[in-house]
């Protein structure tokens, strides 16, 4: 298989399979999560591991996708887009295959995790810069299109297939499946013809380790304060202040005139300020939605994964019909106003939705509140990315748009992350508060609860707590497990506050929009895949 460099493509040549091949990467690159996180049940069962243990690896990776995807767009410029895609798909399909093959949580860590998100984070700007230079006219805004619609129904169908699958055949048949779709996409890798790059090839070194310290640091230190682990303070202060002397570099860097990772001018852009923080916000509420939602499901009402998927489904489908329909029937509508609609609605449902989580005994009790977050995300989804990236000049919109892809995944890894810590930290300050209140419990036994708890955190089902609790009085027995009844959809209640400040705060971004004249459309904003 080739990846040298070809010449750039006729001006007038039309590969539909091609993009159709690509499309089918994209949808792999998305649906991927959706997979893991109907699955979460399934995998803890499966690899005897914990939920925290798996929520984990769903956050880590999306922060190392987010963390590189300067550095990897970067690599590719370098190594050549074709090569970068290569090796993206390649790294992708080892992650999957590491899903199929697992027999413990580490193996997933490794490769889906880490080898995975460095795969995302090569994959996603190859495929831009490939779409960009394989594609003209008409013919490239269809292949954007096409590969657009292929994110969003995974996005949208993602949660019913991989419950279907999981509960029908297996988790591992699912990762399976996309190793299978992956290959077919490689095997039309000769159609591709790579896209030299003529810019700048001295790599900015600093501001890439300074760029992945700083998101890594920040993450890394919430997933191990989840797990119970030292230095969370050490890792979260690196963390900001790698953030902090990134800011500081890339200002000196153009002072001097030398090259440097982004461009800091791009923020010069009120627009741009704007619109990226309004992503980095919606990915969190999402992000923090897709964690609590999944466990919530899985851990309390104990479903199975399809049960879990069609419980989704209401705010995956509404995302994707009203960011269809948005797109479509925007007109001359404002985004900004599009966008304020949004994070309206998107707050709504959340608020709806914390207050019904203690009392709903089914997913038909989420229907609504989920059908207005959806429509929210929908109205997000259609504007963002044409808001933040309309300023930007055509020759640096692809610039911009790493950073935009950077930003939203930072802020998914951080709801998934965060949401996650809260929720843990919540369940076990509740346990331990019940445990101590309880009069059937003696006080060794109350005592023995809050060392538990202090080392190991976890959201259990009562069935599988019922197992742990084996050869236990009866009495105590049930005076656990009315706790853990009584604490986890607590815990899980204000896991939803992370996904609603962030809302709220977008909320703000957005009303801050509308005091502003809306930006130009633009036609290059509008070929640019989004984060």
């Amino acid at each position: 298989m080739s990846v040298e460099a070809t010449s750039a493509v006729p001006e007038e040549k039309t590969d539909n399979l091609l993009a159709l091949l690509l499309a089918m990467a994209m949808f792999v690159l998305v649906v991927d999560t959706s997979f893991m996180n109907v699955s979460i049940s399934a995998v803890v069962h499966d690899l005897d591991t914990t939920a925290s243990g798996v929520q984990s690896a769903i956050a880590l990776e999306a922060l190392v996708s987010a963390a590189f995807i300067l550095i990897g767009s970067k690599v590719g410029d370098l190594i050549g887009r074709k090569r970068a895609y290569v090796i993206g798909l390649l790294a992708y399909a080892a992650g999957a295959l590491s899903m199929t093959l697992a027999q413990s949580l580490v193996p997933i860590i490794i490769f889906w995790a880490i080898i995975g998100g460095l795969g995302a984070s090569m994959l996603l700007p190859a495929m831009q810069s490939l779409i960009h230079g394989n594609f003209q006219g008409p013919a490239q805004r269809r292949a954007y299109a096409l590969v657009g619609a292929a994110a969003a129904i995974a996005a949208a169908v993602g949660p019913l297939v991989g419950g279907f699958i999981t509960t029908y055949l297996s988790w591992r048949v699912a990762f399976l499946g996309e190793v299978l779709v992956i290959a077919i996409v490689l095997s039309g890798i000769g159609r591709v013809h790579d896209v030299p790059y003529t810019g700048e090839r001295r790599v900015d070194v600093v501001g890439a380790v300074l760029s992945a310290l700083g998101m890594g640091g920040v993450v890394l230190g919430i997933l191990v304060w989840q797990e119970g682990g030292e230095l969370v303070g050490l890792l979260i202060a690196i963390g900001i202040a790698a953030l902090a002397t990134l800011v500081w570099w890339l200002r000196r860097r153009k002072q001097q005139g030398k090259p440097a990772l982004i461009d800091p001018g791009l923020f010069a852009s009120k627009y741009f300020r704007l619109g990226i923080s309004s992503q980095t916000l919606q990915q969190i509420a999402l992000g923090g939605l897709m964690i609590a939602l999944p466990i919530y499901l899985q851990m309390v009402l104990e479903y199975n994964a399809l049960e879990a998927g069609l419980s989704l489904a209401p705010l995956s489908l509404s995302m994707f019909a009203i960011a269809l329909l948005a797109g479509r029937k925007a007109g001359n509508r404002s985004p900004s106003k599009i966008i304020f609609a949004g994070f309206a609605l998107l707050t709504i449902g959340i608020v709806v939705l914390i207050p019904i989580v203690p009392r709903a005994h089914s997913g038909w009790a989420l229907v609504a509140p989920l059908i207005i977050a959806g429509c929210g995300l929908g109205l997000l989804v259609s504007q963002l990315n044409n808001y933040t990236l309309s300023p930007i000049e055509e020759e640096r919109v692809s610039e911009a748009a790493g950073v935009n892809s950077a930003g939203g995944s930072f802020g998914l890894s951080f709801g998934l992350a965060f949401a996650g810590a809260i929720m843990l930290s919540s369940l076990s300050l509740l346990f331990t508060h019940y445990a101590n209140e309880s009069t059937v419990l003696s006080p060794a036994e109350q005592d023995q609860v809050s060392a538990g708890l202090e080392k190991n955190a976890e959201v259990l089902s009562n069935t599988h707590l019922e197992q742990l609790l084996e050869g236990q009085p009866e009495d105590v027995k049930a005076e656990i497990l009315r706790i853990n009844t009584k604490a986890r959809p607590k815990s899980l209640q204000i896991a939803l506050l992370i996904p609603l400040l962030a809302a709220a705060v977008g909320l703000w971004q957005g009303f801050r929009m509308t005091r502003l004249p809306d930006p130009e459309p633009s036609s290059a904003a509008e070929g640019v895949l989004g984060g």
